[in-house]
This record gives structure tokens, sequence and C-alpha cells, in this order.
């Protein structure tokens, strides 16, 4: 434990699914506020090594890789994080083993969180009709379009599914993370 975390999350393992042209606070912000809390996190992406951020309007930090998207089994994990950025969650969509990983997520019925542009790979999993959700402003119309009901709130919570809007939502969405997962499996979604 850290003089300013917790053991809240011992135990527990977070997947953050990302590619180059994540939004720099969007990964990193959540991954240490997870670790924090006694959480274990892996970066897991399409490529070995590492991947390199977004911050605010130019490239930013690279960050290491843990794991390759076709090693990574949703039943080793506890939670899922999807940082936005607009590069980031673009080319995570069309990749059909993100899609897939997402999918058993979603269908799982674990926590499945995703800021700003990241709730564009939730598009690809076909699961979004009925669901309250969020995100930024832009692709609003591509989340109505699949089936969801998007409101402008800070973070939005659906049976563990849970929604932000932009970078200064940040402190919200860590604690809906934390929150979530204590609340353990939800209904399958």
């Amino acid at each position: 434990m850290s003089l300013f975390g917790s053991e809240k999350l011992k135990g527990k393992k977070i997947a953050i699914v990302a590619t180059d042209g994540f939004e720099q606070s969007e990964l990193e912000e959540p991954k240490k506020y997870l670790e924090n809390e006694g959480a274990e996190t892996h970066v897991i992406s399409l490529k070995s090594g590492s991947i390199k951020g977004w911050d605010k309007d130019d490239w930013g930090d690279k960050v290491s890789v843990d794991k390759l998207i076709g090693d990574a089994r949703v039943d080793d994990y506890d939670a899922l994080v999807l940082p936005g950025g607009q590069i980031n969650p673009d080319k995570l969509r069309v990749e059909q083993k993100v899609v897939d990983f997402v999918t058993e997520f979603m269908h799982s019925g674990k926590v499945v969180a995703a800021i700003c542009h990241g709730p564009w790979v939730l598009v690809e999993t076909g699961l979004l009709r009925g669901k309250k959700v969020t995100s930024y402003p832009s692709i609003k119309t591509d989340l109505k379009n699949a089936g969801a009901l998007w409101e402008d709130s800070e973070v939005v919570v659906d049976k563990g599914l849970i929604t932000s809007r932009n970078p200064d939502d940040i402190p919200a969405f860590n604690k809906k993370i934390v929150e979530e997962i204590l609340e353990g499996v939800h209904a399958v979604r």
C-alpha cells in the first residue's frame, strides 16, 4: 500500500486496451489510480514494446505494452478500460481480435469502462442497444445509431458499463471504476 493509496482492489487485474494515439491522460491517470487502489494493470495492444500517446495537440509519451491482444484472456481480468483519443479507438475498432475481446468482456458482466472516443470500440460489439452512455460529443451520433441512449453527463453507469466524456471527467471516471469493481459481476449485458 502506498502512502496515498489503499488495498481496495488488491488481487484485481485490470486490462487497459490501447494502441498508438491514445489520449495520454486517459490511459495514464486511470492506470495510476487503479494501481494506487491495489490493482494490477496490464496495457494490452496490437504490438509489443511500447505505444505512443497523444497529449492534447501533439504526440506524447510512450507506455510499455504488457501483453498482445491475441494473448489476452477475458477470464484473467476483473475489468476493462478503453482510453480515448481520436486515433486510438479508430485503429482498435477495425481489429477483429480487439472487437472479439471487448465483446466477450461485454457479455461477461464484468466492468467495462470507456472514456472520450473510447466508446467507439463499443459500437463494434453490437451490444449498445438500450444502454445508457456518454462520450466525447463528436461520436454521440455513432453511439445513438448503435442504439445507445446518449446523455451529456460526467460519468454514466449502466450495469457495470461506465462511460465518461473527456479528460476533465477522469476523477469521477476513476472513482466509478473502483466502485463498480467492488460491486462485482453485473447482470450479463
